[in-house]
């Protein structure tokens, strides 16, 4: 590929918060961009350079957003792989578009980690009544997924017996889905990688999550937040799978640690992550940087954390903590906190369980940094960690 460097326009399809972080990330290194999305609010769309408002598949607007740009990434998995192979004819895009379908497909993934020598939880696809019938009794009690456009718990149901999982693929409408086998889980982890278009790579350093409801909640990255043998096989996984998907542009790979201290890979996201964000104030190199670099063909470094870090994820349940009528937090009280890191998505209203920021939170010590975050999370109304 041919290195961009500042002054180039570099595309995202997508318009969301992780977009609107890419297009700080790159402007803050001197390119200009362009962003495809539906939205005439989307956040990423009213900070770029370039806003086309129009569907993804929307060939116009596919051959207006190649005329702005001079490579072209995405931020979220769910943009259709055909519209970025549709792209990849005219621009360099990365991820590609093969990458990009096998994460739309858990099946697909599930095998590509096969494939890779990175375990998963045991598991068996539905597509047929006759595959219905044919699951294992071993498989239960068990998580049923949809194959598709699931994220933050949605198109999941858990299930205990042959006719729950019944009565839940009815409700999922017999989409394909995936059944997956309920472990003994001891924590929850993930890995941002980082490859170019010439192999190289790097990684942040593995990520603690917490989640409530299907949806991300706390992230503490420090030293030790995980046992040195899991964070090495975390790692390693993670690169394994990205090296096999011959990927380019960032990664990011979630794990379930198991309480007889093994690790099986839960799924993978082909882009920055809410994991992630953390990297902005504790690493000097965050992960939209390094989605900047990766796409610009331009030399990865391997970041450097300088920080305990702790983020919490701030989501629009906190605007209505005190009655129906919408209002703001009191941030002024957060931000009198030391190390307290406010990073808002610019959208122009709250409802329950939609993304809003996030509050990152760094101390010289974890102890420090712990205590600061259980600080912010009481004055929110989090719940302890």
């Amino acid at each position: 590929m041919t290195v961009l460097l500042p002054g180039a326009t570099l595309g995202v399809m997508g318009g969301g918060q992780l977009g609107r972080m890419f297009v700080h990330a790159a402007q803050a290194m001197g390119y200009f961009t362009a962003v495809l999305d539906p939205d005439a609010s989307s956040p990423a769309g009213l900070v770029s350079h370039h806003h086309v408002q129009a569907d993804y598949l929307d060939e116009i607007a596919l051959a207006t957003l190649c005329g702005h740009s001079d490579a072209i990434t995405t931020e979220f998995e769910n943009v259709p792989a055909a519209a970025l192979a549709q792209l990849a004819q005219h621009r360099f895009v990365a991820p590609g578009p093969a990458a990009v379908a096998i994460a739309q497909d858990r099946a697909q993934e599930k095998a590509h980690f096969t494939r890779c020598g990175v375990p998963c939880a045991p598991n068996a696809s539905i597509t047929t009544e006759a595959e219905l019938d044919a699951v294992p009794d071993a498989l239960l009690p068990g998580i049923l997924k949809t194959a598709r456009l699931g994220y933050d718990g949605k198109g999941q149901v858990r299930v205990k017996t042959r006719a729950e999982l019944r009565a839940a693929w009815d409700g999922l409408k017999r989409a394909p889905c995936v059944l997956e086998k309920m472990l003994p889980l001891a924590f929850e982890c993930s890995v941002v990688v980082a490859r170019g278009a010439d192999g190289s790579m790097v990684n942040l350093p593995v990520q603690r999550n917490l989640h409530r409801d299907g949806i991300l909640a706390v992230t503490e990255v420090f030293e030790g937040n995980v046992a040195p043998a899991q964070a090495q096989q975390a790692i390693a996984a993670t690169r394994a799978i990205a090296e096999g998907l011959g990927y380019v542009g960032v990664l990011c790979v979630e794990f379930f640690g198991l309480a007889d201290g093994s690790l099986v890979v839960n799924e993978m996201a082909p882009r920055p992550h809410n994991s992630g964000h953390w990297s902005l104030d504790g690493s000097d190199v965050s992960q939209f940087e390094l989605q900047v670099r990766t796409l610009a063909g331009l030399p990865l470094v391997q970041p450097r954390q300088h920080s305990a870090s702790f983020m919490l994820n701030l989501l629009g349940d906190l605007w209505f903590t005190r009655g129906a009528t919408e209002t703001a937090p009191n941030w002024a009280a957060v931000l009198a906190l030391p190390g307290a890191h406010l990073h808002l998505y610019g959208k122009t209203s709250a409802r329950p369980g939609r993304k809003m920021g996030h509050l990152t939170v760094t101390g010289a010590s974890v102890e420090a940094a712990r205590a600061t975050a259980s600080q912010a999370a009481a004055l929110l109304g989090l719940p302890a960690f």
